[in-house]
């Protein structure tokens, strides 16, 4: 009988099983935070675009530790966070079996951005989605058929959630047109103020600032970066053979014994990698910054009093340039960039004494991420080249 020469640890989390590929590209909240009905009323969730990363200069606020007081740098990822759209308001009751819906009620004008997401094949259609139902507000007897079916959702509702969509018009992801669309938990208050707060939105922009602030927790639930099918090498992470072994090296040496006759769920394999659903909870806010349009020298601070803006020299790479509202969050995000990411009120805040200490951001870089980043702005290169030679 068999037995390995030496023991060790397995290779890869069995905690994610099963590796494979996630059913949207859009992160999925499948819990919201309990629901406060002392406080007033509010949104639970919001949904950006990765734009790229970046880094910060701050100074430690931790007492007692030999860093306290002193510069470190940490790595932090922009989100792009363009205002949403509410455009409906959805009202469940809980039953033993779960929530279940008890109604829907829509604005009354839908633009095309979020009527695509209704159609595989916008072009072609008729374009008709919503066209009926908007009539509903013209007459008298439509108005009345709504208002009973928000005093309905009033009556028996427990959870009542928004629709909203993002606007792809002014994040610019390449040709796509058609939003990202969500339900989005309103926590606080008693049902009938949820549904009052939930219909006076309808039709506007909410901006990011209406539901997170700077030096919160947020949860980011996404979809990470696809790699395709896989080996056990890459997936898994086991151990490569030696160069001499029979019938291939970059392999698993025995995927389980001759009885059962059965390999076992737990023995690694190829297959897909990447591209899955993860959420990472409690990542911290370290800013939210206003659109370049509105406010120009967006990444001034108080000790770096240059004007400039988030968008570093030549672009984000495989982005572009970031002229809308944005957050800046501590480490990494999961999937590339241009990938749609939600961002969730903490299930759990951290009360940790490092979890509270106050964030002030010194310096942020914008130089290119392109290569060897140098320089922090145009103006300040053109300064160090000086004049440079007329092109005929």
């Amino acid at each position: 009988m068999s037995h390995r020469k030496f023991e060790a640890p397995r290779h890869g989390s069995l905690g994610f099983l099963p590796r494979k590929r996630a059913a949207r590209e859009r992160g999925r909240v499948k819990a919201f935070p309990k629901d406060d009905k002392t406080k007033p009323c509010h949104l639970t969730a919001f949904m950006g675009y990765k734009a790229g990363h970046t880094h910060i200069v701050r100074e430690l606020e931790k007492p007692g530790s030999k860093m306290h007081k002193r510069e470190i740098v940490e790595a932090v990822t922009v989100l792009e966070t363009a205002p949403m759209v509410v455009v409906g308001v959805v009202g469940y009751v809980e039953t033993p079996r779960g929530l279940r819906t008890l109604t829907s009620v829509w604005a009354g004008n839908l633009n095309d951005e979020v009527r695509r997401v209704f159609y595989k094949k916008w072009y072609a259609s008729k374009k008709k989605a919503f066209t009926v139902y908007a009539k509903r507000y013209a007459t008298e007897a439509g108005q009345k058929e709504t208002k009973a079916e928000l005093e309905k959702i009033k009556k028996y509702a427990t959870v009542v959630r928004v629709i909203a969509h993002t606007q792809m018009s002014k994040v610019r992801i390449g040709s796509q047109k058609k939003a990202h669309l969500m339900e989005i938990q309103v926590n606080g208050g008693d049902t009938k103020a949820k549904v009052d707060f939930a219909v006076n939105l309808f039709e506007k922009q909410v901006p990011v600032t209406n539901v997170f602030a700077e030096g919160e927790f947020c949860d980011v639930i996404g979809v990470t970066k696809g790699h395709g099918f896989k080996g056990v090498i890459s997936r898994w992470g086991v151990r490569h053979l030696p160069r001499k072994t029979h019938r291939g090296a970059r392999k698993v040496a025995c995927i389980g014994a001759w009885h059962p006759s059965r390999v076992s769920w737990a023995v690694p394999r190829a297959g897909q990698k990447g591209f899955h659903h993860r959420t990472e909870t409690n990542k911290k806010i370290y800013k939210i910054g206003k659109s370049s349009r509105v406010e120009k020298g967006n990444m001034k601070t108080e000790f770096d009093l240059t004007v400039k803006d988030i968008t570093p020299m030549g672009g984000f790479p495989h982005y572009g340039t970031v002229t809308e509202d944005f957050v800046i969050i501590k480490g990494s995000v999961m999937g590339p960039r241009r990938r749609v990411i939600t961002l969730r009120k903490p299930l759990y805040t951290p009360t940790s004494r490092a979890a509270l200490e106050q964030v002030s951001l010194k310096f942020v870089d914008t130089s290119s991420k392109l290569g060897h980043g140098r320089f922090q702005t145009s103006e300040e290169k053109a300064k160090f080249n000086g004049p440079m030679k007329k092109r005929e």
